[in-house]
């Protein structure tokens, strides 16, 4: 039982290609019985034949890599165009070491730790491009004495 005008008919019916036709097993005879598209059209609405789903690509992989890249990986010579400014400005690059290492400072200042004349020496140094984070400025009040209780 040759069903390809048929598969071709019921293709144009269901606006897909002529892979993607379904047709029900049980249904051979009817479906070869019909011989017009409205008779197909009919064996559409009753459910004998039925386009296929795409087959598409699946998005699993992408989502595992933005997982990834979201937890900061990824991020290597490999994967990076533009130089190290054009990812980062300089002035960017700054704010972000700078920022943390006042905050730092004003609060040792607040709560005592440093006074103000060991704050201004300090500030002026991280100013200065001293000290690389919050660490290293810790660390250089431990080593030169200047903070009260010895620790952060």
């Amino acid at each position: 039982m040759d069903l390809r005008p048929k598969r071709r008919m019921a293709a144009d019916v269901l606006g897909c290609g002529v892979n993607r036709v379904y047709i029900d097993p049980s249904a051979m005879e009817e479906v070869y019985e019909a011989v017009t598209k409205e008779d197909i059209r009919f064996l559409v609405n009753g459910g004998l034949i039925k386009a296929k789903q795409k087959k598409g690509i699946s998005r699993g992989r992408a989502r595992h890599a933005a997982q990834q890249k979201k937890k900061g990986k990824r991020i290597g010579p490999g994967s990076r165009k533009g130089s190290k400014y054009a990812r980062l400005t300089k002035k960017q690059r700054w704010i972000r070491v700078i920022r943390p290492i006042r905050a730092s400072l004003r609060e040792m200042r607040e709560d005592g730790s440093i006074d103000s004349s060991t704050y201004r020496e300090f500030y002026m140094l991280a100013k200065g491009g001293v000290f690389k984070d919050k660490t290293h400025l810790k660390a250089h009040l431990i080593s030169s004495g200047k903070m009260k209780g010895g620790k952060a």
